[in-house]
């Protein structure tokens, strides 16, 4: 089933070997789509007959289709191999899907092409698909192999480059362009999968780009020299920076640390919203833009194709015709194609979702801890777990340099906002539960607090930073009043989250220091047992550390003033 053989061959559709059976309420694999009854069920080749099996199956299931042709290895280009597909048995027919409970509606806009497989599992035509699609899957190395599934939170690059490579991209972008960092959005995960946060990332914010490495074809890896106050997009494609150089800019700007990421060109938009049918857009006013070729009435409009990627790409039109602009509409794009992704059929649809999973695969260019089917399938699974209306997109402050070409960070809103993505603090309110939790974290920060030269607490640097522990008790001693403080040197290990341990007795000094050190509910960890008098609590600084005298927590609301919209809100429309 090789990519060159797409639109030939009798207009071949793998989905349509799957037929839905009304007497049975099943979809059945159907080899012989002209046959009046069902094949038998068919199953995975047997280990040692797999090669003539699978050839067997091909003359079968995929009448007058090339055969795929062996993948690439080596360097960015390298597409990602199938790897082992376990054995499989059983009846090929799966129930049809039972429409889900409002209360059920969770997926990520990755997620969606990856189910697909859940689908067409346990058959030989369902083992040729995923030949198929784990071939279209492109691969970089950045130097990072991290697990597909996280336990913790998530953070996942999406990259929108405007390279005109590819078919059908060659009137889109700068025609000289290397492909940069048009389009960048952090999608951040909450560690119980309760929230999510995409953070769109102007490409015209100035900011520093720090060193970086570049596999080369030999296999080694080459230092692209880093640049100070340059333009965020300038992170990808300028000097070879490839989408590693993008990850490390990100880590530095927001302080989170990035697990994967996912880049794709202009063809993207145009396949994937063709592939769900289209999407729905809003618009406040006429749109007339000639340079992206967007002619679009006020009110609602459902595009796809072109017209999606005019949408996404257009500023002129809408409000003060900037990039800033297009975020919010690329932001409403999205949102709407998850929404669409959940409401139209398209998971109960082995056609629409064979189209889905073909065009998401061949779309993307992936890192190496993803790069294949199966991994995309458990990262798609795991955030799927996210409820839709706790999706939140929101734009990185920024105000207009003196250019009036670029922007600068607005670090009195951006600072906030990036500590309250890295505390997993949702921009969306949560469910009861999650709440309830939260209340009671918070309950531990009320009541009487010690008088500070009553505080006993020995502290242990597990930040990672050198002398952090040491700079804290100066800190302590000097400016809180808090003079029976130690120095208890490094950790055992590096920890994420600053933690303070007491006994029941220390709670009122627990509370103390929490007001000083401006610690969250959650980094209090009562014990059971009581404290001798002049035992120490101990706080160990975690990787939330940023600096002595810098509160540790995260503001529970958003600055005023941040950009952003719900993935579930639908009465978005561009002004």
């Amino acid at each position: 089933m090789d990519a060159q053989g797409r639109g030939q061959a009798g207009d071949f559709d793998p989905a349509d070997q799957w037929v839905f059976n009304p007497s049975t309420g099943s979809y059945e694999l159907r080899l012989d789509t002209t046959a009046d009854t069902s094949e038998p069920p068919a199953s995975a080749p047997a280990p040692g007959g797999r090669a003539a099996a699978r050839e067997a199956a091909r003359r079968r299931a995929v009448p007058e289709q090339r055969g795929r042709r062996a993948a690439p290895r080596g360097g960015r280009d390298d597409k990602g191999g199938a790897g082992g597909v376990p054995q499989q048995s059983g009846p090929v027919s799966r129930r049809k899907p039972k429409p889900k409970k409002s209360k059920t509606k969770k997926a990520l806009i990755w997620g969606g092409g990856t189910m697909a497989f859940l689908l067409v599992g346990g058959s030989v035509a369902a083992y040729l698909v995923y030949q198929h699609l784990n071939g279209n899957i492109k691969k970089v190395d950045v130097g990072e192999n991290n697990p597909a599934v996280i336990d913790g939170p998530v953070n996942i690059l999406v990259i929108g480059t405007d390279t005109r490579s590819g078919k059908g991209n060659g009137n889109y972008g700068d025609k000289d362009s290397v492909g940069h960092a048009d389009t960048t959005i952090l999608f951040h995960v909450s560690e119980d999968r309760s929230n999510a946060t995409a953070l769109s990332i102007p490409r015209d914010l100035i900011t520093d780009v720090p060193d970086c490495t570049v596999k080369q074809e030999d296999g080694s890896r080459k230092t692209i020299p880093g640049e100070r106050q340059v333009r965020f997009n300038s992170s990808l494609g300028q000097d070879g920076r490839d989408p590693g150089c993008t990850w490390n800019t990100v880590e530095k700007l927001t302080g989170l640390e990035v697990d994967h990421f996912m880049m794709a060109d202009f063809n993207a938009v145009k396949t994937l919203s063709s592939a769900v049918g289209g999407v729905e857009v809003c618009l406040a006013r006429d749109i007339d833009d000639p340079k992206s070729k967007l002619k679009l009435s006020a009110g609602r409009h459902k595009i796809q194709g072109e017209d999606a990627l005019a949408f996404v790409r257009t500023r002129h039109g809408v409000g003060f015709e900037s990039d800033l602009d297009r975020i919010k509409l690329q932001q409403q794009f999205l949102s709407s194609m998850i929404r669409e992704m959940k409401s139209g059929g398209t998971f109960s649809n082995p056609k629409k979702m064979w189209k889905l999973s073909n065009a998401a695969t061949d779309a993307l260019t992936v890192d190496t801890g993803i790069g294949s089917v199966k991994k995309l399938m458990d990262l798609g699974k795991d955030l799927s777990k996210v409820d839709i209306k706790n999706i939140t997109f929101a734009t990185v402050p920024v105000f207009d340099n003196t250019d009036q070409v670029t922007v600068l960070l607005d670090k009195p809103k951006a600072e906030p906002l990036f500590a309250m993505v890295r505390q997993d603090v949702s921009l969306t309110e949560v469910k009861k539960k999650e709440k309830a939790a939260k209340s009671k974290e918070a309950a531990r920060l009320k009541g009487t607090k010690a008088d500070p030269a009553n505080v006993r607490v020995k502290v242990l640097n597990g930040s990672g930073k050198l002398g952090a522990a040491q700079e804290t008790v100066t800190w302590m001693q000097n400016e809180e009043g808090i003079i029976h403080s130690t120095n208890g040197q490094n950790a055992p290990s590096d920890i994420k989250k600053t933690t303070l341990e007491y006994a029941p007795n220390q709670a009122d000094q627990a509370r103390r220091l929490a007001d000083s050190m401006g610690l969250p509910g959650s980094a209090l960890k009562p014990g059971t047992v009581e404290a001798d008098p002049m035992a120490e609590m101990t706080l160990t600084l975690g990787e939330d550390y940023k600096g002595k005298g810098v509160p540790i927590t995260a503001p529970r609301k958003a600055p005023e003033g941040v950009q952003r919209i719900g993935a579930d809100d639908k009465n978005v429309c561009a002004k």
